[in-house]
């Protein structure tokens, strides 16, 4: 059943808070649902891929607003002005409209989504995964191409617009799962924006050959950022890692997104080693640290002098909203001018048996985790799935404004609180103005 009516005001409100800059008015038509086609034309922007040229989405809520709009889409932006004559008309049969989400954090090569149930063997630590992420590997008949084609079409029809790909390199698999992602995200160039992280899950130092996997990848354009992971607890050798990553992302032009799990003051001294190295080879904006299970346990003068840090270098964040304990201090992180974004981490891997790539059920963990009950809270953590992660990957932010990409989902809900505590069935998911998947199923 549709939502009962809201007021005009409420789109406007909407927009603005979600989007963080005034009002949406520019690019949402005012036409009644059932009225020509709304005013409406390209709205400054670069073409981001092949889109149908014009489309107006007809009796569209954006943000939940009761009264229906018609959103008029040109070369995959949303626009402003009058639509052209040929242009496509699509019914939103009076859905809510909200922007597609962004996976900042995901693990796709590891996944046996789509494969016979894995049981999994008790673990001691990251060593212990490691070998039994090898047995899984060599036990699957599928290629890692195809799990993480399945893993990455799933994640598109619950109205994930990007990613952020993490696929390990190491002895064991050579590159084989960066080339799985890539061939996947090849087959999904239409409907997902994709970054491709090399990541040493077993190791940059204590496993001998990594570094050069990684510098293969990086000198042949295989990978658009190369990881880490723990150089200290993990890898034993913070100095020789960090060192090793940052001359390879400076010489091949690459950007660094680096695991670090550790909560006491081995995760600051890290932290401290990669805010130095990105100040001293100016590679400032290039660089990720994630989970950073370290910041939250910090006092709040230590906490505001890193985060201060963090925001003059552009350092990025990324958290998977684990639990109350480890997610990270977002608002605090933001007040610097922190870029935060949110992820899916490991999806029914050797890790865990848990997991579903939805970006919609991970702004609803961020909630519960955090304990956010006011509409407010529950719009920032929607913001953050929306946001964060376009922010983190450097893309332009989705909303209804002129030249926002028209990456959006259309569902059934009342506002964006309601969806972020319901997480209801993505009925339309739109990529570049593209309709790419309808009712749970790519089209």
């Amino acid at each position: 059943m549709v939502p009962p009516p809201l007021s005009r005001r409420g789109v406007l409100a909407g927009a603005a808070t979600l989007a963080g800059t005034g009002t949406a008015l520019g690019a949402v038509s005012s036409t009644p649902a059932g009225a020509a086609p709304a005013a409406s034309s390209a709205g400054g922007g670069q073409d981001r891929r092949p889109t149908d040229s014009a489309v107006v989405f007809r009796d569209v809520r954006p943000f939940g607003t009761g009264e229906s709009v018609d959103l008029t889409v040109i070369d995959g932006r949303i626009s402003d002005r009058p639509a052209p004559k040929h242009a496509r008309i699509i019914d939103g049969g009076g859905r809510m409209a909200l922007p597609a989400l962004v996976d900042a954090h995901i693990h796709p090569d590891k996944t046996t989504w789509g494969s016979d149930w894995v049981s999994r063997k008790p673990s001691s630590g990251i060593a212990d995964n490691c070998a039994q992420d090898v047995e899984v590997f060599r036990s699957q008949r599928r290629s890692v191409g195809e799990r993480a084609y399945g893993l990455m079409a799933h994640a598109v029809t619950r109205g994930t617009r990007a990613m952020r790909a993490h696929a390990d390199v190491a002895p064991a698999y050579g590159l084989k799962g960066v080339e799985g992602v890539a061939e996947a995200r090849e087959r999904l160039a239409h409907a997902l924006d994709v970054q491709i992280v090399g990541f040493p899950q077993h190791g940059v130092i204590r496993t001998p050959g990594t570094a050069k996997l990684l510098e293969d990848a990086a000198r042949g354009g295989l990978v658009d950022l190369i990881g880490g992971i723990d150089p200290i607890s993990f890898d034993n050798a913070m100095d020789e890692q960090l060192d090793l990553l940052f001359r390879l992302a400076d010489r091949y032009d690459v950007g660094i997104d680096i695991h670090l799990h550790d909560r006491d003051e081995r995760g600051v001294k890290v932290l401290r080693g990669i805010i130095d190295r990105t100040r001293s080879l100016s590679l400032r904006g290039k660089v990720t640290v994630s989970h950073v299970f370290c910041l939250p346990a910090l006092s709040e003068g230590d906490l505001d002098t890193m985060a201060a840090d963090l925001g003059e270098l552009d350092i990025a964040l990324t958290t998977v909203s684990p639990d109350v304990s480890r997610v990270l201090p977002i608002a605090k992180l933001q007040e610097h001018g922190v870029r935060v974004g949110l992820g899916s981490d490991g999806v029914r891997d050797s890790w865990s048996p848990f997991g579903n790539a939805d970006m919609f059920h991970r702004t609803h963990i961020l909630g519960w985790v955090t304990r956010a009950r006011l509409d407010q809270q529950l719009t920032d953590c929607f913001t953050v799935g929306a946001h964060g992660g376009a922010d983190v990957m450097h893309l332009d932010r989705a909303g209804f404004e002129a030249g926002d990409p028209a990456d959006f989902v259309l569902l059934r809900a009342e506002c964006t609180p309601q969806v972020v505590v319901d997480m209801p069935q993505r009925d339309m998911v739109v990529h570049g103005g593209r309709v790419v998947a309808r009712g749970g199923e790519l089209v």
